[in-house]
């Protein structure tokens, strides 16, 4: 039986038993993490940009329900900045909707454009923002929820650079609407924290990267669970791009070369951090080069194990966590029972 206090607006939104969402990784969340998700009872989505031909992401959201067992999932859309030629964000929207998909994580732009396709579908728009002030704008826009990701999180933490437990206070001063907290989240303890602040629930990325079901090399994971908090560090802060990644040879030049020149430019910054370069050590292993996405929850991440595991670890914690709050019946209260 579930705890109560894990009944909240996220496990009501996506039908799941925990108020946990796992963001969507690059290259990573596919049809095997995703639906593993969905069967350990919480909610994962697909990434869009992994799938640059809109046949191949329909193809892999139909494979994901297949091995979702009645599991929920959605689909991540991440856009850029701003709107570039060639762009296909409608077409991958009307494709979402088309193979009746109920849920959406978006991130980057404003969704604003996208909102009356997507609401027309009955979609629920989840919207990812590195700050609180972000997070007002997509609440006064009309996105159903919205996650905050602090700067302990893996990947873009954004300009800013506020901590999660920040984030967690401002969100529920400010915010209306449903809202969860990322960043730095690899312990249940911090799931009864998060909603004890306000908090709808929870964004899990750097501690799902051990999964069995995560489609990356096995050397890849063993670097990652062998890591500590302090192995990742931030740069392309120069570019207005600032990333947390494994501190590695990659991570180290770009660095440097910051450093060197403040004015650098993407173009000369490209050659090594391309998203293929870090693509390459999810095949091979090879932890030395790319740009690779990770948080300070690093600390947290332990063996290499199946999703479900990991999850049912997390929410142990988690119970544990609040019987820590609760306090014990006294004796006298006890025998009171006892007589009655």
């Amino acid at each position: 039986m579930i705890d109560p206090v894990f009944d909240t607006a996220v496990t009501r939104a996506y039908g799941t038993r925990l108020p946990i969402v796992a963001g969507g990784l690059m290259w990573l969340s596919d049809a095997s993490y995703v639906s593993a998700c969905a069967r350990a009872g919480i909610i994962g989505f697909l990434t869009a940009a992994s799938f640059p031909e809109p046949e191949a992401l329909r193809a892999e959201i139909r494979r994901t329900r297949e091995m979702s067992q009645g599991g929920t999932f959605g689909v991540n859309v991440s856009m850029l900045p701003k709107l570039v030629p060639g762009e296909r964000t409608e077409e991958i929207f009307a494709l979402i909707a088309e193979e009746g998909v109920s849920f959406v994580e978006t991130s980057g732009r404003n969704p604003e454009p996208w909102l009356p396709i997507l609401k027309d579908a009955g979609i629920t728009v989840l919207h990812k923002v590195p700050s609180v002030r972000f997070a007002e704008k997509a609440q006064a826009v009309g996105v159903d929820m919205v996650s905050i990701v602090g700067a302990e999180c893996g990947g873009h933490p954004g300009l800013d650079l506020v901590g999660s437990f920040v984030n967690l206070a401002l969100a529920e001063r400010r915010l209306k609407i449903p809202f969860l907290i990322g960043g730095g989240v690899g312990h249940g303890g911090q799931i009864v924290a998060a909603l004890a602040g306000g908090a709808s629930g929870v964004v899990v990325g750097t501690r799902f990267l051990v999964a069995e079901e995560i489609s990356a090399h096995p050397d890849y994971k063993r670097a990652l669970s062998g890591a500590k908090e302090t192995d990742t560090m931030l740069t392309m802060s120069s570019v207005r791009n600032t990333i947390r990644t494994l501190r590695n040879e990659t991570s180290e030049t770009v660095a440097r070369l910051e450093a060197e020149n403040p004015e650098i430019g993407i173009e000369a910054l490209l050659p090594h951090v391309a998203g293929r370069i870090g693509r390459q050590a999810y095949e091979t292993g090879d932890v030395s080069r790319g740009m690779l996405s990770a948080g300070q929850s690093l600390g947290l991440t332990g063996e290499i194990a199946p999703l479900a595991e990991i999850v049912g670890g997390l929410e142990e914690e988690a119970l544990a966590a609040l019987a820590r709050l609760r306090p014990a019946p006294s004796r006298d209260r006890m025998q009171e029972g006892m007589i009655a």
